[in-house]
């Protein structure tokens, strides 16, 4: 690497290679991974080609997923095995399993690899999860309901969002303990920070709104509304986010509305909308912020965005029901 780049943090050299994918032309490589829900699969995606490369049958109903820092292990909430998954990002083989309480779903982890926090929606908690140790440490009781949680890159707050009480449960990293409540739109699902931590932003299902709220206060800044020609109301259900880190853009999954909302991240203003797969749910992007992916449940597709010309360029056939996505470099 060129000493001057070498000098660069990681995250504006990640910026910068992505800057030089666009002018260049050339799709960096990286591999996504796609839980099937109704399929016990994983599924394997070659992210420059979008080619399928790859299925593997694992746990029962697998939904979360989300990748280690150092790329070798992929962690799984296998849904109806009451287990989060330890798999090996090479190979696909199970290496083991965290205790998760009953029916994991969604879960987050910490900023260095070392709690897993997992939403247990019949038992209204969240578990926390020691994964070198590979034991549950404690059960945080949080709202009804409890679905999206989110941990702030900065290491202070673990996020739960309850669909049944409509708060966001602020936890105190260091204490496992919550700290506040802030009221949002019915049914929240999915919570996610800004790079920065400053932010914290909430999608509401049945509202079909995503309240962005102010991480030092914990109030509202704003609520977004998403209102597409053609499409009714009541099928705009915003679920999973993602926000560059430069907070310049926010991608809002709509669910059946079939869209993926662009947001301007600092007038906090939607710009356009993008046609995908059927139920768009979840999405990611990839590690050089070129692209963004993102799970169909009912057409059985990843949808893959440029960004660079937010224009969909391929949809890739991955099994039955695709619901979360993870990606390695």
């Amino acid at each position: 690497m060129n000493r001057r780049l070498r000098a660069v943090p990681s995250h504006d050299r990640r910026l910068i290679g992505a800057a030089l994918v666009l002018l260049c032309g050339v799709a960096a490589a990286d591999t996504v991974y796609v839980t099937l829900e109704k399929d016990d699969a994983i599924a394997v995606i070659d992210g420059a080609t979008g080619i399928r490369t790859r299925t593997a049958r694992i746990g029962k109903r697998p939904r979360g997923i989300a990748l280690a820092k150092d790329g070798k292990n992929l962690y799984v909430a296998a849904s109806d095995s009451d287990a989060i998954q330890v798999i090996d990002a090479g190979t696909l083989n199970v290496t083991g399993t965290l205790p998760a309480g009953k029916d994991p779903e969604t879960f987050a982890m910490d900023p260095d690899d070392r709690f897993l926090y997992v939403s247990n929606e019949d038992d209204g908690r969240v578990t926390v999860i020691d994964i070198a140790a590979r034991k549950a440490v404690k059960e945080i009781p949080v709202g009804i309901e409890p679905e999206g949680i989110a941990v702030s890159p900065d290491g202070r707050w673990v996020v739960s969002t309850s669909e049944t009480t409509n708060m966001a449960h602020w936890i105190d990293r260091a204490k496992l303990e919550v700290v506040d409540n802030t009221l949002v739109d019915p049914r929240p699902r999915a919570a996610t920070f800004t790079a920065d931590s400053r932010q914290l932003w909430v999608s509401s299902e049945i509202a079909g709104t995503v309240t962005v709220i102010d991480t030092e206060t914990r109030q509202p800044l704003k609520t977004i509304s998403f209102k597409i020609a053609g499409v009714t109301p009541e099928k705009v259900q915003p679920v999973g986010i993602r926000i560059d880190p430069a907070r310049r853009y926010a991608y809002v999954a709509l669910g059946p509305a079939n869209r993926v909302a662009v947001v301007d991240a600092q007038k906090l203003e939607v710009k356009d909308y993008l046609l995908v797969g059927q139920r768009v749910w979840n999405l990611e992007f990839s590690p050089d912020f070129g692209r963004l992916y993102t799970t169909n449940g009912l057409s059985n597709d990843v949808s893959i965005i440029d960004l660079a010309s937010h224009k969909v360029t391929k949809s890739v056939a991955v099994g039955s029901h695709p619901w979360g996505v993870a990606v390695r470099p």
